[in-house]
């Protein structure tokens, strides 16, 4: 064969080779104490949505070059500690409660996407504070439904409760709770303090009660005792000798004499003992009123600061109120000055557009006039006279006259009747049309009449 034929078939060998080890690097197992995340182009869900991420556990994936990628979620457990403080129980008593939480990543299928979508990224520190502030909310939640007694004597019931309220918060981010650690419960106010004092004198008082029980159990059963063999023995001699019996008796009665006194020291014992006991369980009622002070007083404070605060949070809403209905007010009044400005505006422009109307058509008249103003204006009262006109007849024509009757004296000092100067006096009243022309700085046309001089109306005469 030619060098170049093999050389040819080694480098197809070679290219065939390398792609076959990629196409391998891009198998990814997973291991078992992490959770391998691939995302990209993954597919849809059921609905017909893109999936974000599929999530693989204990197994392996091929991924998709170019189209795909991938990543690890560890699941090392990760222990939060958790120094709750000032917790306001049922009880509106304040309490710390320091404890240790182990939370890790789940391997649940819906839990370990939530995981993938939320936590994928994120450094261990800041996965332990996300986990601290749901565990702070949870447990602050938990203790204000308990009183102070269910949380530090039935502590399976309080532990309880926060793994089953805490869980389910911590898998909306994909984590799941592995163990809860309480340590010890204790409050300022020294309320637990005198819960314990109680329970302790109230064993030791217990305890001594049973002693002195026990005490005179065993006394009065020996004296028993003790009794019976004295009289079996006594029946027993009475029989054999007469003499010892009375001898017995006086024995007897001697003896009875020290159990008198056996009783009475029984009894100053016993009676020693109640008062202790007595004396324990005083004390022990005083710290718990002492108690119950302390936490009353506490309540109060905590109630007076919580008016204070609710005071001045009020006081600040309505301060706010008062700015912001101020600003309304402004700003409205604003609005209605703008209005008014602007309607008196658009009035201003049509009164100035009418007026630049009249001046332009007085103008047109003033040019068909032959640029004489007088004449125009003669044109105007002209187009106007048979209003005027309608204006004088209006004068009189709701005067109505029925029936005159004149009685008439003959003439006057005139020469006139009393008629004429009736008639001449009402025809005067009415405004004399040439007087309005006159006014206006003008004469009637000479077809509707022309006044006649002095001199001719003398001579007329």
């Amino acid at each position: 064969m030619q060098p170049q034929v093999i050389f040819l078939i080694c480098a197809v060998a070679l290219v065939v080779v390398s792609f076959i080890i990629w196409v391998c690097s891009r198998y990814k197992k997973c291991p078992s104490d992490k959770i391998m995340v691939v995302y990209g182009s993954i597919g849809k869900n059921k609905d017909g949505t893109n999936r974000s991420a599929k999530c693989i556990h204990g197994g392996a994936e091929f991924v998709v070059p170019v189209f795909q990628s991938y990543a690890y979620l560890d699941l090392t457990p990760i222990s939060i500690q958790v120094d709750l403080k000032n917790a306001l129980s049922r009880q509106n008593i304040r309490i710390d409660v320091p404890s240790r939480f182990t939370v890790g990543i789940s391997t649940e299928p819906g839990v370990m996407q939530n995981a993938a979508e939320r936590l994928l990224g994120l450094q261990l520190s800041e996965i332990q504070e996300l986990s601290k502030d749901i565990i702070f909310g949870q447990l602050r939640l938990i203790i204000a439904t308990m009183d102070i007694e269910e949380i530090n004597t039935d502590r399976d019931k309080f532990l309880a409760a926060v793994s089953s309220n805490v869980e389910t918060e911590l898998k909306k981010i994909g984590l799941r709770l592995i163990n809860v650690n309480v340590t010890d419960i204790s409050d300022e106010s020294g309320y637990i303090a005198a819960l314990g004092k109680e329970a302790a004198a109230k064993a030791i008082n217990d305890a001594k009660k049973s002693v002195a029980e026990q005490d005179r159990d065993g006394s009065i059963g020996e004296a028993n005792a003790k009794m019976e063999q004295r009289i079996k023995v006594s029946e027993a001699n009475s029989i054999a000798i007469q003499g010892e019996n009375e001898a017995k008796m006086k024995i007897a009665m001697s003896e009875a004499a020290l159990k008198e006194k056996e009783a009475e020291a029984l009894k100053i014992a016993t009676t020693a003992e109640k008062i202790q006991a007595a004396k324990a369980l005083e004390e022990s009622y005083a710290a718990e009123r002492a108690a119950e002070e302390a936490r009353r007083a506490r309540e109060q404070a905590t109630l007076e600061a919580d008016i204070i605060v609710r005071a001045e949070a009020k006081k600040k809403e309505m301060e706010l109120e008062a700015e912001a209905e101020a600003e309304q007010i402004r700003r409205r009044a604003k609005g209605e000055a703008d209005a008014i400005y602007a309607k008196m505006e658009a009035e201003a422009r049509g009164a100035e557009e009418i007026l630049k109307k009249q001046a332009a058509g007085f103008a047109e008249i003033v040019q068909s006039a032959g640029g004489d103003s007088e004449a125009a204006l003669k044109l105007l009262i002209a187009d106007k006279l048979e209003e005027l006109m309608r204006v004088q007849v209006d004068a009189v024509k709701n005067i109505k006259i029925d029936k005159v009757t004149v009685w008439d004296n003959g003439q006057g000092s005139d020469g006139k009747t009393a008629t004429a100067n009736f008639i001449s006096g009402m025809m005067k009243s009415v405004p004399p049309l040439d007087e309005v022309f006159s006014m206006s700085g003008m004469q009637l046309p000479e077809l509707l009449g022309k006044r006649a001089d002095s001199n001719v109306n003398t001579t007329e005469q």
